[in-house]
């Protein structure tokens, strides 16, 4: 995500402004929703779903403060999935399916049948020409983990195994611009984490949300230890050619506009990472 730089002042403003948020949202809830609070008019805008009555979301698995839950029918809430959540009331739908898929198969276009893919995509020329991408809704830096008590830096990433994920813009990255001496490729977030954890890497790389979040949640295992600035654009993704567009990105542009998604950041993105700001995180030069 963006960074902000946030005292420490901030910071509890923003868990104090998380529980309140999150506390308001299971009354205001709406069947199919979770427990995501609601703004805005319902059915405000209009669309044709890919599947009649539903918005249906490609997702990718986990996504700590994102998607919070292990498989898509125990998703209650999260940053994406109550911005989902919203854009669906904005839209009169009821209902929203959350489907499981691969990262890479996502930025590919090889996803049928689906409204929108949330998964803290980076906007790239070459997905550009597979995929339609929604107007962005964030920013995105490089975040660096390691096992708990492994001493890493700048320079160490760079001559030790280095873990990314298949399809995403840390492959070329570690390969191109920080030229590592082992890249180990995995399939998947779970899969690159385990391994790291368990030490058959020394380090991984995504996007530093997801970094914070699941180390966060690995129980004291891990420890995030570096970050690379980018300019990057986070983006949801449609399939090509779809005509929803333009209807979606106004209620994107509008969520940003009222302080929903400020809202949705406090409520579900600072309690995920434990209350690590990114800003704690040092920064490295490639």
């Amino acid at each position: 995500m963006k960074n902000n730089l946030l005292s420490k002042t901030a910071r509890q403003a923003l868990l104090a402004t998380a529980l309140t948020f999150s506390a308001a949202g299971s009354a205001m809830a709406t069947e199919g929703y979770g427990d995501c609070p609601l703004s805005g008019e319902r059915g405000s805008a209009s669309i044709t779903p890919a599947v009649a009555g539903q918005f249906t979301v490609i997702i990718n698995l986990p996504a700590v403060g994102q998607f919070n839950g292990d498989t898509p029918e125990t998703i209650k809430d999260g940053y994406e999935f109550c911005m989902a959540v919203n854009i669906a009331h904005r839209l009169g739908l009821e209902k929203v399916k959350l489907v499981n898929a691969s990262f890479d198969s996502i930025v590919a276009g090889q996803n049928k049948d689906f409204d929108i893919a949330l998964a803290l995509i980076s906007v790239t020329e070459p997905r550009k020409k597979v995929v339609d991408f929604s107007v962005p809704y964030a920013h995105s830096d490089y975040g660096v983990a390691v096992k708990k008590g492994v001493e890493m830096t700048g320079n160490s990433v760079k001559t030790g195994s280095l873990g990314v994920q298949a399809g995403t813009i840390m492959v070329p990255f570690a390969q191109e611009t920080l030229k590592v001496d082992e890249l180990a490729v995995f399939d998947d977030t779970a899969s690159m984490f385990t391994a790291v954890a368990a030490g058959k890497v020394d380090a991984v790389m995504t996007e530093l949300g997801i970094v914070l979040g699941q180390v966060a949640n690995a129980g004291g295992k891990l420890a995030v230890v570096g970050k690379y600035t980018t300019n990057g654009e986070t983006a949801g993704i449609y399939p090509k050619g779809s005509a929803n567009g333009p209807a979606i990105d106004k209620i994107i542009k509008d969520l940003q506009a009222d302080g929903t998604m400020k809202k949705l950041e406090a409520a579900y993105l600072l309690p995920s990472w434990g209350g690590v700001s990114p800003d704690d995180v040092p920064e490295w030069k490639p």
